[in-house]
């Protein structure tokens, strides 16, 4: 049996494909399984509709018409719908069913303690950069245009929108620190986070009051005051917390 061809840089090599073969049938391929690149793009989608309240605590999920509003099959679906279970978004709901989790005010309650003392060594962290000359100008600017933007809104502000600036000061402040585990511990809080806001913001105090706080805490930050910015930094958000679980205890308690 004559030795297989092998690849070779002789002229020979180098010339066109014929007309018949460059119209060849392709061989054959088998199709393409749900990718991990697909499974995470429906892991996002739908980890974002639960954290905006698109998908509400307790809506029953029903996998055919998830996939058919995103145009992809129900196995990515599925496999999305196993990592948002290990996250404790979704949970199981009756014979073999899913729905998304419910929002628990214990579960807050531990949230935002963790927050409150990663925000406050946050702002610390950052201050003390600041009175070191080396926080670095476009963070600072970060910080700053995210107070900004918070200043900015209005009633008439989608709820989502409102929720996705507060989060964008949040973790320009974390960022800010220089320390990237804050950020990396709290960011797969945030979906849980996000949707208890979503769901209490009518109830929360004043846009103005909560973002002069976020004001102050920046300032405190750009004056290098470590004391004052962690201080700042703990009150708030131990206040949000505070008035995020009290207002979802009052709903639990309305709707039973």
């Amino acid at each position: 049996m004559p030795p297989a061809a092998a690849c070779t840089d002789s002229p020979a090599a180098d010339l066109p494909l014929t007309p018949a073969a460059s119209l060849a049938p392709l061989p054959t391929l088998a199709p393409l399984a749900s990718t991990p690149v697909l499974i995470d793009l429906v892991y996002s989608r739908l980890r974002d509709a639960i954290a905006d309240l698109t998908l509400p605590p307790g809506e029953r999920i029903r996998q055919a018409e998830l996939a058919e509003s995103l145009g992809v099959s129900r196995q990515p679906v599925s496999h999305a719908l196993q990592l948002l279970k290990r996250d404790g978004l979704v949970c199981d709901s009756g014979r073999q069913g899913l729905e998304v989790a419910a929002i628990d005010a214990d579960h807050l309650r531990q949230l935002y303690q963790v927050r409150t003392a990663l925000d406050g060594l946050a702002a610390r962290l950052a201050a003390e950069r600041m009175a070191q000359a080396a926080l670095p100008q476009p963070e600072l600017r970060r910080l700053q245009d995210a107070v900004a933007a918070g200043m900015a809104l209005t009633s008439q502000a989608p709820v989502a929108h409102q929720v996705r600036v507060e989060v964008a000061f949040h973790t320009a402040l974390h960022d800010a620190s220089g320390n990237p585990l804050i950020a990396q511990t709290v960011a797969p809080q945030w979906p849980h986070i996000m949707r208890a806001m979503a769901a209490t913001l009518d109830a929360m105090p004043r846009r103005e009051v909560v973002w002069h706080e976020h004001g102050e805490i920046v300032a405190r930050i750009v004056a290098g005051d470590a004391n004052g910015a962690e201080a700042a930094a703990r009150e708030h958000t131990e206040a949000d917390g505070g008035n995020a679980r009290r207002e979802w205890l009052a709903r639990l308690a309305e709707s039973h």
